[in-house]
């Protein structure tokens, strides 16, 4: 019959002392001295491995809808009255990916203010050729134009990124994304081939999509392969904002109600239309001085030589 041997820790009176002050089972410390005696040494990286192990457990800080959930034990009708809806089905739908954008990528936000004066001169001021009723088009169109100009000029920024693989996608197209607000939640339409397209077409085809989205009439395939999407609080109000980008495009541009400034113009103060600007990036991919001369392209391109940069 055969006897099982005992497993006794060997450590001197010194180090037993040591491990029980810092809270450590000697049993548990694997010894690096001959036949396993245990040094302080090793009580210490025995302490740092135990204290790495906690830090790796715990909860990372929240980040999705689920650690949401989690925190929120209470409920609400204790402290007054409620009423509890379902989430429209869009904004359900879109959540995930405003989750996924606002996780996972870097975002920096540029603000800007653009000189529009001429440009709205010249929008306010178009007629029909055969009846000389005033076309109405939406600003809208002309930030479009502008911001095919800037992407063609700075073909990063119609990019997306292939992480698994670090590659950028340089798209060849231009895409432009709508962000519509209708009464079923935002949607993101494609203004498709912009850059082959005048201000007159992108006007009615801003109409169309924007029609169809409200009636839930148009194709879920318009959501997807976009450049670079816009989306525009002017109709609203309200001035700089923090816009989130489309996953998977690198930038978004966010567009505010113009507003008349006293600005120095053409050395002496003038009152001019000034057009608030946030640019939104992923910042792995687009460095702030490129975001820069960005902005820059763009308010050049809407500016006073407005029709010479767009060709209207």
């Amino acid at each position: 019959m055969s006897e099982k041997k005992s497993s006794i820790i060997s450590a001197s009176p010194k180090v037993r002392k040591f491990a029980r002050e810092l809270g450590a089972n000697i049993e548990k410390i694997r010894g690096s001295q001959r036949a396993g005696r245990v040094s302080e040494d090793d009580v210490k990286s025995f302490i740092k491995e135990s204290f790495t192990k906690v830090i790796a457990k715990k909860e990372p800080a929240i980040t999705s809808e689920k650690e949401t959930k989690e925190i929120q034990k209470y409920d609400h009708s204790e402290f007054g009255e409620v009423d509890i809806q379902p989430i429209p089905r869009i904004k359900k739908i879109a959540r995930k990916y405003l989750v996924k954008s606002w996780t996972e990528i870097p975002h920096v936000t540029q603000h800007d203010e653009v000189d529009i004066t001429e440009m709205e001169q010249f929008r306010n001021s178009l007629r029909d050729i055969h009846t000389g009723k005033i076309v109405k088009t939406t600003p809208l169109s002309f930030i479009i134009r502008a911001l095919v100009k800037a992407l063609i000029d700075f073909p990063i920024f119609n990019s997306s990124l292939d992480i698994a693989n670090e590659k950028m996608i340089l798209k060849k197209y231009f895409h432009i994304g709508i962000a519509v607000d209708t009464p079923h939640g935002l949607m993101v339409p494609k203004i498709r081939d912009a850059d082959k397209k005048d201000i007159n077409t992108i006007s009615s085809d801003l109409k169309r999509v924007s029609e169809a989205c409200r009636n839930l009439k148009i194709d879920k395939k318009e959501f997807f392969g976009g450049s670079m999407t816009v989306t525009s609080l002017g109709c609203i109000g309200g001035s700089f904002f923090t816009p989130i980008i489309n996953y998977p495009e690198v930038a978004i541009l966010g567009v505010g109600r113009s507003s008349k400034k006293n600005v120095y113009y053409e050395d002496k103060y003038q009152t001019r239309i000034m057009l608030p600007l946030s640019l939104s990036y992923d910042h792995r991919i687009i460095d702030g001085a490129e975001a820069a001369r960005f902005c820059n392209d763009l308010k050049e391109n809407l500016g006073k030589d407005f029709a010479y940069k767009l060709a209207v």
